[in-house]
């Protein structure tokens, strides 16, 4: 595939310092989505020819001019939508989908609260949990990022400091998610921020509600049992993609999914911002310092 976008994530910043799931063989290069024109085919493959427009999604690697595939791995892009946003989309609206449909099973008028609603992966899930007809309640960090989550469709947002958190400060947190999702909690909590900001999403977890573990931006939380217990609390881990590896039929179904979404008008991905491919590095930073708003896309090709 000759590269013309790389979508970039948080996950990235964790893969060069060793601290994600996976540790690749070093020399490698970062970067988990792509979009492109496919240049070449090897021998035997028949689904795909040159000068079809794909998106994939890899472990690492498409920071690239090219990258190299499994013919099972690339998707068809449709002709209206620009290369930009599909290297913004696979991922952070595959993990959205996938975590509110297959792993919260989220209903209409259910109540969602998404924690670090100004990233990539948590504009998604507002966006997408809209579509969804949730309500949605958004939790960032400023007020640049709760003017997105509004503009994506939240329905409230909480501004919630910086961490960490005493004990008082923790209830606070915990009172203000509660005030906002209403007497009976959130349904479902969307977590890709983890650290002193769990536990407050946890206890404004409604009975029987499901809290979807999506990440550690802010570190590994050490979560008190017993809140799981008294309100019968659901956790539920989602790693999207190991489920895309073990599950690729069914990842195939969502993604046509959201490209269904995307034609009705009813998602609307949001890239933050875009870099040339010689100041990748400098888009690396803006997400390891938690800075970024929406998807941040590198071009690479013409």
């Amino acid at each position: 595939i000759a590269v013309r976008a790389a979508g970039l994530n948080f996950l990235d910043t964790l893969i060069i310092r060793d601290l994600y799931q996976r540790v690749p063989d070093r020399p490698f290069t970062p970067g988990a989505e792509l979009s492109g024109v496919i240049d070449a085919v090897g021998e035997g493959v028949t689904r795909w020819k040159a000068g079809d427009r794909v998106a994939c999604m890899l472990h690492w690697g498409a920071l690239a001019e090219y990258a190299v595939v499994a013919e099972d791995q690339p998707v068809a892009i449709p002709a209206s939508l620009d290369f930009a946003s599909a290297a913004g989309l696979l991922l952070t609206y595959g993990t959205a989908i996938h975590s509110l449909k297959d792993r919260a099973a989220l209903r209409p008028g259910e109540t969602l609260l998404v924690l670090g609603a100004g990233g990539g992966a948590g504009l998604a899930a507002v966006d997408l949990g809209k579509a969804m007809g949730a309500r949605v309640i958004a939790a960032v960090s400023s007020e640049d990022k709760a003017r997105a989550a509004r503009e994506a469709g939240a329905d409230d947002v909480v501004l919630y400091g910086r961490a960490p958190f005493d004990r008082d400060a923790s209830r606070a947190l915990a009172g203000a998610f509660k005030a906002a999702c209403g007497p009976g909690g959130a349904d479902v909590v969307f977590d890709a921020v983890g650290g002193d900001y769990a536990e407050p999403a946890l206890r404004a977890t409604a009975w029987m509600g499901r809290y979807l573990v999506i990440g550690f931006a802010a570190g590994v939380p050490r979560i008190p049992l017993n809140l799981v217990l008294l309100s019968s609390r659901d956790v539920r881990g989602v790693v999207y993609g190991e489920f895309r590896d073990r599950q690729p039929e069914h990842n195939a179904g969502l993604v046509a999914e959201l490209f269904d979404h995307l034609a009705a008008g009813r998602i609307s991905p949001r890239i933050g911002a875009t870099y040339p491919f010689d100041r990748a590095g400098e888009a690396l930073a803006q997400l390891g310092e938690r800075k970024a708003i929406g998807k941040i896309v590198v071009r690479i090709g013409d």
